[in-house]
C-alpha cells in the first residue's frame, strides 16, 4: 500500500486527487494539509470535500514536520503555490518522504533550492507543470516540430481560469523551453510577453507568448507555427482537472521506479524520450 499525503488538501486540485486515491486499491491518505492559517485545521477532509468521515483530520503546514514524523507517509503530493510549496518540499526531503509535485511559478532559485534538497537527502521526485497525459504527448509533438519549421513564426498562447494566480502557466513555459531547447544556436529565439504600442514589424528572432484569464477554463494551450501561406496549431485543452489527476496517480505509481536524488518528470513517465 502507498500511503500518501496530500498539501492543499481541501483546495480544487488537492481535493479531487484525494478523491481518486481513495477509489485505488493500492494507495491510501495518510494525511491532509492545508495553509497555516487555514480554518479547516482539526477536521476531517473527508467531511469537508463532500465524501464522509475518513478519519483524516486537516493538518495545518506548520504543523507538517511534525505529521510526517508520526505518519509513515511514501509520498507527498503538493498542488499549491510555489512560495509554500518550497518549503513543503524541504520538510518532506528531510524526512525522507518521496514527492509528487505538480505546482507551478516556481523561480529558477527556488528550482535550484529543491534540487538540492532531493538530491542531498536522495528522495524521489516527479514534478511537472503539467501531469495530464494528454498536455506530455503535446510536448512531444512540438518537440518533433520544432526544429522542422524552426523558420516558421511561433506564437504560444494559454488560457486558464480567473483565478490562477501565475502568468504564462507553467505549461506555457515549459512549451517554450522545449522548442527553444531544440533549435539550433543560429536559430535561438528570445520569448516576448505580449504586445503593446507601435512594436515594429514581427521579427524571426521571437516567440510570442500569450496568457488569457477569465471564468473556469480549466486550461487551453497552442503553439502556433505560420509560415507564408500557411500555419499549423497544436492545440491541446482540458475540460476537467481529472486530466490532471489521472496523471497524478501515474507519478504516485512511479515513485518506486524513478532515481533516488533526481527530479523526473512525465517524460519518463509515459516514456516519450
Amino acid at each position: 500500500m502507498i500511503n500518501v499525503t496530500v498539501t492543499g488538501a481541501a483546495g480544487r486540485m488537492g481535493s479531487k486527487i484525494i478523491k481518486t486515491i481513495l477509489k485505488q486499491d493500492d494507495m491510501t491518505i495518510v494525511a491532509a494539509i492545508e495553509s497555516p492559517d487555514t480554518p479547516l485545521a482539526g477536521k476531517d477532509i473527508g467531511e469537508v470535500i463532500g465524501i464522509g468521515n475518513i478519519g483524516i483530520k486537516i493538518t495545518p503546514a506548520n504543523k507538517l514536520n511534525d505529521v510526517l514524523k508520526k505518519v509513515k507517509s511514501n509520498v507527498l503530493v503538493d498542488f499549491t503555490i510555489a512560495d509554500a510549496a518550497v518549503n513543503t518540499i524541504k520538510t518532506a526531503a528531510v524526512n525522507n518522504v518521496n514527492l509528487v509535485v505538480g505546482t507551478t511559478g516556481f523561480t529558477d532559485d527556488q528550482m535550484t533550492i529543491i534540487k538540492e534538497a532531493i538530491q542531498q537527502y536522495k528522495v524521489k521526485a516527479v514534478i511537472a507543470p503539467n501531469m495530464a497525459i494528454g498536455v506530455n504527448v503535446f510536448f512531444k509533438v512540438i518537440k518533433d516540430l520544432a526544429p522542422i519549421l524552426s523558420d516558421y513564426d511561433i506564437e504560444i498562447i494559454e488560457a486558464h481560469h480567473k483565478h490562477k494566480v501565475d502568468a504564462p502557466s507553467g505549461t506555457a513555459v515549459k512549451a517554450f523551453q522545449i522548442i527553444a531547447d531544440e533549435l539550433e544556436d543560429e536559430q535561438k529565439k528570445t520569448c516576448v510577453y505580449g504586445r503593446q504600442g507601435l512594436t515594429g514589424e514581427r521579427t524571426t528572432s521571437e516567440i510570442g507568448m500569450h496568457s488569457i484569464r477569465g471564468g473556469d477554463i480549466v486550461g487551453d494551450h497552442t503553439v502556433l507555427f505560420a509560415g507564408d501561406g500557411e500555419r499549423l496549431e497544436v492545440t491541446h485543452r482540458a475540460s476537467s482537472r481529472q486530466a490532471f489527476v489521472n496523471g497524478v496517480i501515474k507519478a504516485i505509481r512511479y515513485i518506486p521506479l524513478a532515481e533516488e536524488g533526481k527530479v523526473s518528470d512525465m517524460v519518463d513517465i509515459l516514456g516519450l524520450k
